[in-house]
């Protein structure tokens, strides 16, 4: 999951127009500073539901210069993105770190309180317009896609997040919304919402350098690996680039190999055959397989494969995620057999 969040943060962050026009750009034009930072990686660890690595980001984020109300809404802000539980645990684990702060004598400054809300104009206006500033165009009068679909929800995002939530003054929308791709960016799985907020992000301020620097420091809030990537594959059997790490060798009592083969997005394995069949289990990502005159399968974390002995097939990662898997092989009746390479009309098929 670490690698496809990161690629297609990446990916996006590179291919994007940039645009400075709104009337809450991010302070830092140069790179991300360490209160940003403690911002991204106190979002990200509390959406994961991480909290001893969040107590130590609590704790840097603090000794950056983050107020206690401003962490306090950066936990709050939360859970209109990964909800209530994890949204109060992260709060839990700060008044943790707050009193075993205080215990030791550390006074931290609490912070300005949010201004009172503007009462006068109805919610649901109040919160089309800031959406329109966040997104630099106003927002159209007929509800289309999903907001046609359920327009209760429309009316929650507009009077409860873009109102309730962005309309409080401790935290800019530019901090905002580094709060809001932190946490899409570690729940994984909505990645429409993810572009169309690093869009915003963008229309707010925030420089191509800095959500480069963003992508950077979530993959850091990530779980490690099961297995390191090992070292990149240069033979040409692979389209694209892979990795391998090989984790157990063949031995002539036991013929059995185990490794690692990591997938950049796009890359997979030529045609080719084991004598003796192979297994593969997905650790990470997406990806595909495919047996010869059998339609293309699939395949995602947790999955399993059973090639059968004597059986053309490849596999590889999809277009636009990465793709991790261990592969199970026995050289007892003879080594892989390469065959052609699987052409671009094959893979997109």
């Amino acid at each position: 999951m670490i690698m496809k969040h990161f690629t297609i943060l990446l990916a996006f962050i590179t291919c994007s127009v940039f645009h400075f026009a709104h009337a809450q750009p991010a302070t830092n034009t140069q790179g991300l500073g360490k209160k940003e930072k403690g911002i991204i990686s106190i979002a990200s660890l509390t959406a994961q539901g991480r909290l001893a690595p969040l107590k130590t980001q609590l704790i840097a984020g603090l000794d950056a210069g983050l107020t206690v109300n401003q962490i306090k809404e950066i936990l709050v802000h939360t859970y209109a993105y990964c909800g209530f539980p994890r949204s109060i645990r992260g709060l839990q684990t700060f008044m943790e770190v707050l009193d075993k702060r205080k215990s030791a004598g550390k006074q931290d400054v609490v912070g300005k309180e949010a201004s009172p809300l503007n009462r006068k104009e109805l919610k649901y206006e109040r919160g089309k317009k800031i959406l329109g500033e966040l997104t630099g165009s106003p927002q159209p009068d007929k509800l289309s896609g999903y907001g046609a679909f359920a327009p209760t929800i429309d009316t929650f995002l507009k009077e409860h997040l873009f109102a309730d939530l962005f309309e409080r003054d401790i935290l800019t929308y530019a901090e905002r919304e580094l709060v809001t791709i932190s946490v899409i960016s570690a729940i994984g799985g909505a990645e429409p919402m993810l572009q169309s907020h690093l869009n915003i992000c963008t229309n707010l301020g925030w420089s191509k350098p800095q959500l480069q620097e963003f992508a950077t420091v979530i993959a850091s809030t990530m779980p490690s690996p099961i297995f390191p990537k090992g070292e990149k594959i240069n033979n040409d059997n692979f389209t694209g680039t892979a990795y391998l790490q090989p984790l157990i060798a063949s031995e002539t009592d036991n013929p059995t190999a185990v490794g690692n083969v990591t997938f950049e997005p796009g890359a997979r394995t030529k045609w080719h055959l084991h004598p003796a069949g192979q297994i593969l289990l997905v650790t990470d990502g997406v990806g595909y397989y495919q047996e010869k005159g059998m339609p293309k399968r699939i395949l995602r974390k947790g999955d399993t494969i059973r090639s059968p002995a004597n059986t053309p097939h490849w596999h590889g990662a999809s277009a636009d995620s990465y793709f991790v898997q261990l592969a199970i092989s026995s050289s007892h009746k003879g080594p892989t057999k390469w065959l052609e390479s699987v052409s671009d009309e094959e893979y997109n098929k």
